[in-house]
């Protein structure tokens, strides 16, 4: 019986057990089926997916839908089969019986009548390990054992398409193999190497080089660069000549010649019952990551090597104990979002784990200091948006704050500095991978469609988030007098909004907004909190006054009998309240219980099939959303009500991309957005866990 599972297990383990039994166990997360299924998770550019039940549905694909082929054969005694991408589909795949979704990988079994194969995506990325998870590097691991008792000869083969390397087809790309100690590489990149020059939202890397590393040590292997015809004489013959292609620069969509690919192939030679296990790494180099001021930034693994061909070096030392390291993460965590939402909530946060990553670039600036730096992913394309950090933080608040300061850094930097002259936060930094300044709405010359309520709340309730999770308020000290001056902005402006967006801007302008309201309440006494911390008690005194006449106010002008309102000044009106989240997770107090308990039984009977509605204008919703306002529940049993429908929306829904946080609750169907880091949210449960949250936030945050 076919399944997906999400569930930690090793790649070694698959050798020796069924993980869908590990479904059965109640501290594993609940079967999901992906919308799209993680295989190469890094960052913006590198970032491909399958968005079919099998891998031999259909091409592999970049979180744009562009096609980025990885293709896999295998050949068993004299038949072969396709295991990987839909290449030559007139080749029978092998049947997938099995899918199993971790926080740090994917694990795939197919079965022909005489072998089993069992692959594994690994990307190690460890939040509590910049140096490790800056590392772009996937391993691709393959493991085969006979299934009928008999032996067979195998040859594992897989290429790669020169479109990893391009943001469209008709790129020249040119290809080369190089020896270095320990490994062959064959490598792949744009004849015109066009760093930094492009912008924009629906765009792929077409700079840097993407790179296949076949370590020494585990067998013979052949390999080719630039020539599909490589690919062509495997299926006939089950072998590869290895002969490179001299005809470069070419395109990837070219026909003849034949389009350029990187040819790999792994003979196994006689496999029995005992599983044989080959591995490769699939790798980018891009160079320079980001521009910022016009600065062009080196990717965070610099800090440790100095070169990409060390880099490679020390990702193949590591692979084992990597590997290992990732089974003990990925049960613990695992556990822990069962123990702090239900199977389904863990399920949904497994998913969102690499996705959240992949969504973000990080770098160095001159000085070592590290930026975490978002893309707004098929919304504007912005970078280090302050409206999207804010509902991704609450992942990173969790696993590493350090994180949270590294997207905090640059924004700070950008507010600080003459350019923006604003007494409210920014929005963003530019349109990635250019942050040389704000471009949405007004950008730097206007308060036209700004979000400024918005903003200067996200920036103060993350600073406090900050400090509650590092118990230190050395982050906040050092931008102090930014952080009062958005203070005294919401002091005097965010009470009651006037008509401006907030972070979901599709929804329209919006006046008198009453959970942005909430927001600047409880940005406020965010405030407050940290000039008290901070030895400033007077400044805290005063802000935490204010806060709290503001909340009392505010229950009174915004009750709608058993619910609060959309606006102040709309009866007949309701929206999730997920900003008052932070009143519980930061310890604020500034609202009696009785709101939050009156707005979840008031969502819990308007719920629809695939879940609730963000406020009364419309029937779709935020996933992120979504979860904040589960989290405002008293008990399990109301939190699992409101997260049950997220979780079957992700199972039911025709659109097969990485998870998307904007749907609608009656038909299933993306309205818009996907592959964004806001999915990083749904981890807020685990803040309103005080002991998982300094369990988790304490480990190894200086790496």
């Amino acid at each position: 019986m076919y399944k997906f599972v999400l569930s930690a297990v090793s790649c070694i383990a698959l050798a020796l057990g069924s993980s869908a039994d590990l479904s059965a166990q109640q501290d594993t997360p609940a079967d999901l089926r992906a919308p799209a299924t993680p295989l190469i998770t890094h960052d913006p550019y590198f970032s491909i997916w399958s968005d079919a039940d099998r891998l031999t549905d259909g091409p592999t694909r970049h979180w744009t839908g562009v096609p980025q082929p990885l293709s896999g054969f295998v050949r068993v005694d004299e038949k072969t089969y396709r295991y990987l991408g839909d290449a030559h589909r007139e080749i029978a795949p092998l049947e997938e019986v099995g899918r199993t979704i971790t926080p740090t990988r994917t694990l795939v079994t197919l079965e022909s009548p005489e072998v089993e194969l069992r692959l594994c995506f690994f990307t190690p990325a460890f939040p509590d390990d910049l140096r490790v998870m800056a590392r772009p590097v996937t391993y691709l691991t393959w493991q085969v054992k006979s299934r009928d008792g008999a032996q067979h000869d195998v040859t594992l083969y897989l290429d790669a398409d020169g479109a990893l390397a391009t943001n469209t087809r008709d790129e020249n790309v040119a290809w080369s193999r190089a020896r270095i100690p320990g490994m062959h590489l064959l490598r792949v990149g744009t004849q015109r190497q066009s760093m930094l020059r492009q912008w924009g939202d629906n765009l792929r890397i077409n700079w840097g080089y993407f790179y296949l590393a076949v370590p020494d040590g585990q067998g013979a292997a052949t390999t080719a660069a630039g020539n599909a015809k490589d690919r062509d004489e495997f299926l006939r013959t089950g072998t590869l000549a290895g002969t490179d292609d001299l005809n470069q620069p070419r395109v990837p969509q070219s026909r003849y010649p034949a389009p350029p690919l990187l040819n790999l192939a792994l003979p196994l030679g006689k496999v029995g019952a005992s599983a044989v296990s080959r591995h490769v790494l699939l790798a980018y180099d891009d160079v320079y990551s980001v521009e910022y001021m016009h600065q062009k930034l080196l990717p965070y693994w610099r800090k440790e090597f100095a070169s990409f061909a060390d880099l490679l070096q020390g990702a193949e030392r590591d692979y084992q104990p990597l590997e290992q390291r990732a089974e003990a993460y990925d049960r613990e965590l695992e556990h822990d979002l069962v123990q702090a939402g239900g199977r389904e909530y863990a399920a949904v946060s497994v998913l969102a784990f690499r996705q959240a990553i992949a969504a973000h670039k990080l770098v160095e600036d001159s000085a070592g200091v590290p930026f975490f730096m978002p893309k707004e992913n098929f919304s504007n394309g912005s970078i280090s948006t302050v409206d999207v950090i804010y509902p991704s933080a609450p992942m990173f608040l969790f696993l590493n704050p350090k994180l949270v300061e590294a997207q905090l850094e640059p924004v700070a930097r950008y507010a600080q500095s003459g350019r923006w002259k604003f007494p409210f936060a920014p929005h963003d930094l530019g349109v990635y991978p250019l942050a040389n300044g704000q471009l949405y709405g007004g950008g730097e010359e206007s308060e036209v469609d700004q979000m400024p309520v918005e903003e200067s709340g996200d920036m103060i309730l993350l600073f406090a988030a900050i400090a509650q999770a590092e118990h230190d308020t050395s982050f906040a000290r050092r931008h102090w007098p930014l952080v009062t001056r958005w203070a005294e902005y919401l002091l005097d402006k965010g009470f009651d909004p006037a008509n401006q967006l907030c972070t979901d801007d599709f929804a329209g302008h919006l006046a008198h907004n009453t959970n942005l309201s909430i927001k600047a309440i409880e940005a406020l006494a965010a405030y407050a909190q940290l000039a008290r911390k901070l030895g400033d008690e007077a400044a805290a005194t005063r802000y935490q006054a204010a806060a709290q006449s503001m909340a009392a106010k505010w229950v009174s002008m915004a009750n709608d009998g058993d619910h609060y309102r959309l606006a102040f000044d709309k009866a007949g009106t309701w929206s999730q309240k997920y900003n008052l989240v932070w009143d519980q997770i930061l310890g604020l107090h500034m609202f009696p219980q009785q709101v939050a308990q009156r707005e979840v039984a008031f969502y819990l009977r308007h719920i629809n099939p695939y879940g609730l509605p963000l406020d009364n204008r419309a029937t779709y919703t935020k996933l992120d959303w979504t979860i904040w306002s589960a989290t405002l529940a008293s008990n399990p049993a109301d939190f699992q009500s409101l997260v049950h429908p997220a979780f079957v929306f992700l199972g039911k829904t025709p659109d097969r991309v990485p998870m998307t946080d904007w749907y609608d609750t009656i038909t299933a169907r993306e309205v818009g957005f996907q592959a964004r880091s806001v999915v990083g949210g749904v981890y807020i449960r685990m803040l309103a866990d005080t002991a998982l949250w300094q369990k988790w936030s304490s480990r190894n945050q200086g790496k």
